[in-house]
C-alpha cells in the first residue's frame, strides 16, 4: 500500500516534468554560446503538453488572452516569450509587438507552417518550396491582388452582397456570424469553382468547417477527435473537387475563368501542368487561408458598426453619395481607393478584431533575441 500511495505522486511528478527532462535539460546542459537562457515556462505532460490548459481557456472559458496572461502573471513580461508544448511539439509563445516583428521579419530563421499541414496536402502552397512554391504563388498573386483581378472580384461579389443586405433588412434580426459565413462562402464558391448556392455548396461549406477544426487540433487520428473528423472531411472534399475537375476537362473551352481553371492552366519551365492532386491541394489551402478570416472580418465589422451608430451614419453617407454619382452602378476597385472614410472603417475593424487567434512559425535553426535562446 505504501508503494502504491507513494508511487502515484511520483509517477504524476515524472509525467509532468517529462518534457522538461526530454527537451529542456539537454539544451540547458549544452548552453548557448553567448550565455543566453531559454524563455521561462513549463512544457506539461508527454505528447499533450499544455493542450488541456490551452483548450480550457480557448474552448471552455472563451478567454484565449488569459492563457497568455496567466504566463505573464507567473513569469513576468520579460521580452514576451514563454516555452510550452502545444499541438504535439515543443513551442515558444511570442506575444509582444517587438518580438513578433522580429519573428515575422526573420524569414531565413522562421518559416510559415500550419500545425497539421498534412490536411492541406503535400503539394499545396503551404507545403512546397522552391520553384513549385514560386510557380503557384505567382499565379495566386496575379489572380487575387493585381488591379485587373481586384476589379473583376469587386464586380463578382457585389450583387450577392447587395442581395444579402436586402435579405437581412427584411429579417430585421440576424445572427451576424452565421450570415457572414454563408455570404463569404457563396462568394468563395463562385470565385474558386464557379459554383452557385445550393445543396452541393452547402455540403462543401460543412466539410470545410470540419476541416478547419482539425487544422488547429491535437493530431489524434482516432474516431471522435477533431483531427480524425478533419481527415474524413478532406477525403470527401477531394472527391468533390476531382469531380469538378473532370467536368472542366470535358468542356471544349474554358468558360468560367475561376481559380480552379487558372490552376489547371499553370505550366512549369518544361511545359508541365499541375497534377489533379496539386490543383486540389491548392484549392483547399487557399480556401482555408481566406474563408475564416474574411467571414470573421465581416462579422466584426457588423458588430462594431451596430455598437457605433455615428460611425455607421458617416459610412452610409459616403457610400450613398458615391452611389448617387454612379447612378446605381456597382462600385469598382478604383472607387474603393477613393472612399477614405470607408477605408478607415475597414482598417480599424481589422485592428480591433482578432482575425487570427495565433499564427505559427517553424524555427529552422537556433535563434537568440534579447538574451533569450530558442
Amino acid at each position: 500500500m505504501a508503494l502504491v500511495l507513494g508511487g502515484f505522486p511520483f509517477l504524476g511528478f515524472l509525467l509532468w516534468w517529462w518534457n522538461e527532462l526530454w527537451y529542456v535539460l539537454p539544451l540547458k546542459m549544452r548552453q548557448s554560446p553567448t550565455g543566453a537562457k531559454l524563455p521561462p515556462g513549463v512544457m506539461g505532460f508527454p505528447f499533450i503538453g499544455e493542450m488541456l490548459t490551452f483548450l480550457w481557456y480557448f474552448k471552455v472559458l472563451r478567454r484565449p488572452d488569459d492563457f497568455i496572461n496567466a504566463k505573464r502573471t507567473k513569469y513576468g513580461d520579460g521580452v514576451g516569450m514563454y516555452r510550452t508544448h502545444l499541438f504535439g511539439s515543443p513551442s515558444i509563445i511570442t506575444c509582444f509587438p517587438a518580438v513578433n516583428k522580429y519573428v515575422f521579419q526573420s524569414d531565413d530563421i522562421f518559416t510559415s507552417v500550419w500545425p497539421n499541414v498534412d490536411l492541406m496536402g503535400p503539394t499545396s502552397l503551404v507545403s512546397v518550396s522552391g520553384k513549385s512554391h514560386t510557380r503557384v504563388r505567382s499565379y495566386v498573386t496575379n489572380v487575387i491582388n493585381r488591379p485587373d483581378a481586384l476589379r473583376r472580384i469587386a464586380l463578382l461579389v457585389q450583387p450577392r452582397i447587395i442581395a444579402a443586405l436586402e435579405s437581412w433588412a427584411q429579417k430585421g434580426r440576424i445572427k451576424a456570424f452565421d450570415e457572414a459565413n454563408k455570404l463569404s462562402f457563396e462568394n468563395i464558391g463562385q470565385l474558386f469553382i464557379s459554383m452557385d448556392p445550393g445543396p452541393l455548396l452547402d455540403t462543401i461549406d460543412n466539410l470545410f468547417t470540419g476541416l478547419l477544426k482539425g487544422v488547429r487540433a491535437q493530431p489524434i487520428n482516432i474516431p471522435g477527435f477533431a483531427y480524425h473528423h478533419a481527415r474524413q472531411c478532406r477525403q470527401k472534399l477531394d472527391a468533390i473537387f476531382r469531380m469538378e475537375l473532370e467536368k472542366k476537362k470535358n468542356q471544349s473551352e474554358v468558360l468560367t475563368n475561376d481559380v480552379m481553371d487558372g490552376l489547371m492552366q499553370i505550366k512549369d519551365d518544361a511545359g508541365n501542368q499541375l497534377s489533379e492532386e496539386e490543383v486540389t491541394d491548392n484549392i483547399v489551402s487557399l480556401v482555408i487561408a481566406g474563408y475564416a478570416s474574411t467571414s470573421l472580418a465581416s462579422m466584426w465589422a457588423i458588430y462594431f458598426l451596430a455598437k457605433n451608430p455615428d460611425v455607421l451614419q458617416k459610412l452610409r453617407e459616403e457610400n450613398m453619395s458615391l452611389s448617387e454619382k454612379k447612378k446605381g452602378d456597382l462600385i469598382t476597385s478604383d472607387d474603393i481607393s477613393k472612399m477614405k472614410y470607408t477605408n478607415k472603417v475597414v482598417e480599424e475593424t481589422i485592428r480591433m478584431a482578432n482575425l487570427a487567434a495565433f499564427i505559427f512559425r517553424l524555427a529552422t535553426k537556433e535563434a537568440e533575441y534579447k538574451g533569450s535562446w530558442n
